[in-house]
């Protein structure tokens, strides 16, 4: 390679004499931060730049490489053609000893006015960290994309809180080893309350998790902003923002971004870390693209949830309809055959008939209620016998669903339970908190029953309030469809919970599991 021009002593501070740039336009040249070479048809470099001169020497071979190739590329074009040339331009990403650069390749203009073949000037920037964020964010996508990955075999054999443990796996995995986030938590926005309920979290103490906030600019933390907002949030900080609330033990900076689903904001994406000014732009933006991610799949585990709901009730609703008519017609005859039978065995019979067209028309409505209703109560009352595992237990029965709840009772009681009801979290716990002070036995529960989604209070907290009036209080948490609020089932989960039953479930299922808790409680 052969070297033209000279590096004036004074370039690296003092302006350029005009003249010196008209003796030698190759000051300039030299003085830019890129590579920059001068190559033959045949990809011989004739002159480089001083950039380009400190390159390795397996770098100066790709770039001839890549001017060789742009020549090339003009070959076979008609002769005469003053575009033969310059559309052949040639831009390439090579990489040399763990960096990466973009070479641009392009014909010197002096030379396109002939058919010979032009010389290259080639330009060579380092991309190494432009390199770096593309690969991180094509990282990040394909980790989104296997969040969003549901394989219907294994999901379809799922309920709601497994199918969000496994989306957590998920999000735990790819958050660790993507983005080296470790401490965080995912909210999301109950559309009823605009409260913030607690989805998932990782590295975060529990008190952390039990904070209730709300989607609301002010007083509810950097999470309520960015809920209520919609803008993402830096705080570099804590101890000097007076916005934030509590996460860490010790913490000294967080990120909080939204959690979009095209134009709405579902909840917040939060993470923390020990140190202050530990979150970068480059952070932020790869927290908005994974809490994107985030987004979409748990719209879609809603989605299935509540199309599975939808599509027993559809269901539910053709059969209905089908049965509408065969049911009309085996009334009719009934009430005929009532007008003519003349032996109260036969009048008997014939009730029987009109009462089971009666009990099949309540049973079809019943399942199409879904979650708001239980299954097999007419049976399970009418066959209800004193119970010796259940006789003289006392039960606590909370849901804010009365339905429910005045089903529950019943069918304890017909067994001979005594039953006490709570339509809300809040007379439960205190309850519960009462019985915790006094320990008197006739204030206790033998079995506590809960509704996790009871509106002023979550399935976990009246399940700890239980635990701490006695830790041998079995405790059953019950659910519909929909997402479990402050990851009520895991966290009971880890510290005794006896079972989880979902809406609607069987009345029997029920009375198994209490006789099942009851009996390993002695």
């Amino acid at each position: 390679m052969t070297e033209r021009g000279s590096i004036p002593a004074d370039l690296g501070g003092a302006a350029i004499d005009a003249a010196a740039l008209d003796r030698d336009p190759g000051i300039v040249l030299e003085a830019l931060g890129q590579g920059i070479c001068v190559c033959e048809v045949d990809g011989r470099i004739v002159w480089g730049n001083r950039v380009f001169r400190g390159f390795a020497l397996t770098l100066q071979k790709r770039v001839a490489v890549a001017c060789r190739r742009a020549a090339s590329r003009g070959r076979g074009w008609k002769p005469g053609d003053p575009l033969r040339w310059r559309r052949r331009s040639v831009r390439v990403q090579v990489r040399s000893i763990g960096r990466a650069y973009q070479v641009t390749v392009s014909p010197i203009q002096g030379d396109l006015a002939s058919d010979a073949c032009p010389r290259f000037v080639a330009t060579v920037t380092d991309v190494t960290a432009q390199d770096a964020l593309r690969r991180k964010i094509l990282a990040i996508n394909r980790a989104g994309q296997e969040l969003l990955r549901f394989e219907p075999d294994t999901i379809k054999k799922m309920h709601v809180a497994e199918r969000l443990g496994m989306l957590q796996t998920k999000v735990i995995s790819a958050a660790r080893e993507l983005l080296a986030f470790t401490h965080f938590n995912v909210r999301l926005i109950d559309e009823k309350s605009g409260r913030l309920d607690l989805v998932m979290s990782s590295g975060l103490p529990e008190k952390a998790c039990q904070i209730e906030l709300f989607a609301r600019p002010e007083g509810n933390g950097i999470s309520g902003f960015v809920a209520a907002t919609g803008k993402s949030y830096i705080c570099p900080d804590v101890a000097k923002d007076p916005r934030y609330v509590y996460g860490m033990d010790k913490v000294g900076s967080s990120l909080t971004v939204p959690l979009r689903l095209f134009d709405r904001v579902l909840g917040v994406f939060n993470v923390e870390h020990e140190e202050a000014f530990a979150f970068s732009e480059d952070d932020r933006h790869f927290a908005e693209i994974f809490g994107g991610y985030i987004a979409m799949s748990l719209h879609i585990l809603n989605l299935l949830v509540v199309e599975r709901y939808t599509t027993s009730q559809s269901a539910t609703g053709t059969v209905q309809g089908e049965l509408a008519e065969p049911l009309n017609d085996l009334l009719a005859e009934a009430e005929a055959l009532r007008d003519q039978v003349q032996t109260p065995e036969a009048a008997r019979h014939v009730d029987q008939i009109l009462g089971d067209v009666d009990k099949i028309r309540r049973r079809i409505r019943n399942v199409a209620k879904g979650p708001q209703t239980l299954l097999g109560v007419e049976d399970s009352i009418r066959k209800a016998e004193l119970d010796p595992l259940l006789a003289r237990k006392r039960i606590l029965v909370v849901d804010n669903e009365a339905v429910i709840r005045d089903t529950m009772r019943e069918v304890f009681e017909k067994r001979g339970a005594e039953v006490t009801q709570c339509a809300d979290g809040t007379s439960a716990v205190k309850l519960l908190d009462q019985w915790r002070v006094s320990q008197d036995p006739d204030q206790g529960f033998d079995l506590i029953v809960s509704d996790i989604n009871i509106g002023d209070k979550t399935g976990y907290e009246v399940f700890a309030a239980a635990k701490g009036a006695s830790a041998t209080a079995p405790v059953i948490l019950v659910t519909g469809f929909g997402y479990d609020p402050h990851h009520s089932i895991v966290r009971a989960s880890q510290e005794g919970l006896q079972c989880v039953l979902f809406k609607p479930f069987q009345v029997e299922k029920l009375l198994d599991e209490a006789r099942k808790a009851l009996s390993e409680r002695g």
